[in-house]
């Protein structure tokens, strides 16, 4: 084995990582963690097919990959709402994942289901996917270090900022310079995906004890609410027995 072999094996399996952390956690129907499921479910089974631990048909891999890189961009843009918290910021970003969805169907119509219109929907969405995980970034690393809250937040946020970024200059070796060296690009994209797939486990597990904390806060309030409405309910009844 090659270390390309050998990093395709460890990104696969640092791929299957956060599928199974966030199924286990029961994360899967949180806010929008079904995008982030769905997002590392196809980039790992694409990884299955590609380095050929599954026997495929070659038109299934590349329509895969295809598919894989069209549902990359609306996919981590839904997920990315989850680090907004202000409802406004979040339905301008749902617009703005509206548009890049009409803005995939023109394009799709116009080149064909092909490595064209890959290559052109790309480019839009790697810049627009950054631009969030910049934002955010920044925001959600000054709230952890002034606050100390949230870190698993700044995790996950960071993981996916170190992978965009990487993602985008390999965008540009791949697909505009069109560079000779291929299999290197393939085992730096397995090094970043790596990296960042454990990154996100890491921020995965602190982030779901602190969703934890919140949800049992939330039965709490729920249950003194309704003691409260009770308490409430019962006090003038106890104050017409006392008076008669």
């Amino acid at each position: 084995m090659n270390w390309n072999s050998i990093m395709g094996l460890i990104s696969t399996i640092a791929l299957f990582l956060p599928v199974g952390l966030i199924i286990m956690m029961r994360l899967s129907g949180y806010k929008s963690f079904p995008a982030l499921l769905i997002y590392y479910f196809f980039v790992f089974f694409y990884n299955v097919l590609s380095e050929g631990y599954i026997s495929a048909n070659t038109n299934l891999i590349f329509y895969w990959g295809l598919t894989n890189n069209l549902l990359d961009a609306p996919l981590m843009l839904f997920f990315l709402t989850y680090f907004s918290s202000i409802a406004s910021f979040s339905r301008r970003m749902k617009i703005i994942i509206l548009f890049f969805i009409a803005f995939e169907t023109v394009v799709v119509l116009l080149c064909g289901y092909t490595v064209k219109a890959a290559t052109i929907i790309m480019a839009p969405g790697l810049l627009l996917v950054l631009s969030f995980c910049s934002y955010f970034f920044f925001r959600q690393t000054k709230i952890t270090i002034m606050h100390g809250k949230a870190i698993g937040k700044a995790l996950i946020i960071a993981s996916l900022l170190f992978a965009y970024g990487c993602y985008a200059i390999i965008y540009l070796m791949y697909y505009v310079f069109k560079t000779q060296y291929v299999a290197d690009t393939f085992l730096v994209y397995f090094l970043v995906t790596t990296f960042s797939s454990l990154l996100m486990c890491a921020g995965l597990i602190i982030e779901r004890k602190r969703v934890q904390k919140l949800e049992e806060l939330k039965v709490t309030r729920r249950e003194l609410s309704i003691v409260y409405k009770e308490t409430s309910t019962d006090a003038p009844l106890r104050t017409a027995v006392n008076e008669k």
